[in-house]
């Protein structure tokens, strides 16, 4: 404090960054706030997707289960290996929520009609059909978990970045500057102390002489 110049100007200027300062700290707190906010309801969102991605893959293995125990291992896992020629197609976009850019996934769905699947529906029974169905189901399910998850791990983490400045702003940088403007006015109370008595001085030796 020493080294600052105590001023008024100083002090107007130290004051003028104050109140920014606490402007900037109550739109920080709103936006913490909201994000928050956003933050659970998508949590409460992801609780459902995940839980129907459960239910998918649940339903998923016991359909493919059921279409080694028909069809055997091996002609399974040629179906399979027939299916996994055919990508998932997706792009990525982006959205704002509150200044934090989240991905969506615009996907077109994973589920195809038999014959768009790569293998021969002849040769195969209803079982393989429906395992393979079921699993394209699953893809989807988890590609809308991928979404939902990539956003939440992102609104944290603006989250946290956005209580540090909130913290650094009430608990050390306005309280610091403020301190400082306490000093600075203290100081220019005090030359106007000193500055009144060396007046009141000078007057007293005038009406002497």
């Amino acid at each position: 404090m020493a080294e600052v110049q105590p001023t008024r100007m100083e002090l107007i200027k130290l004051r003028r960054r104050i109140k920014m300062a606490t402007r900037g700290h109550a739109l920080l707190k709103m936006k913490r706030d909201g994000l928050i906010m956003e933050f659970r309801q998508l949590l409460e969102e992801a609780k459902e997707v995940i839980g129907r991605m459960v239910e998918k893959y649940e339903k998923a293995q016991q359909k493919l289960t059921l279409a080694i125990a028909v069809d055997g291992i091996v002609a399974v896992r040629s179906i399979a290996f027939s299916c996994c020629q055919i990508q998932p197609e997706f792009s990525m976009k982006r959205k704002n929520i509150m200044g934090v850019v989240v991905p969506v996934i615009k996907r077109e769905p994973v589920r195809k009609k038999a014959t768009e699947r790569g293998y021969g529906i002849l040769s195969t029974s209803t079982r393989v059909d429906e395992a393979v169905e079921a699993y394209e189901e699953l893809v989807d399910a988890v590609l809308e978990v991928a979404e939902i998850e990539t956003t939440l791990r992102k609104l944290i983490e603006e989250i946290e970045r956005t209580k540090r400045r909130v913290n650094a702003l009430e608990y050390r940088v306005i309280p610091t500057m403020e301190e400082l403007a306490k000093f600075i006015a203290f100081k220019l109370e005090e030359m106007d102390r000193e500055n009144i008595i060396r007046l009141k001085k000078l007057k007293t030796k005038k009406a002497a002489k």
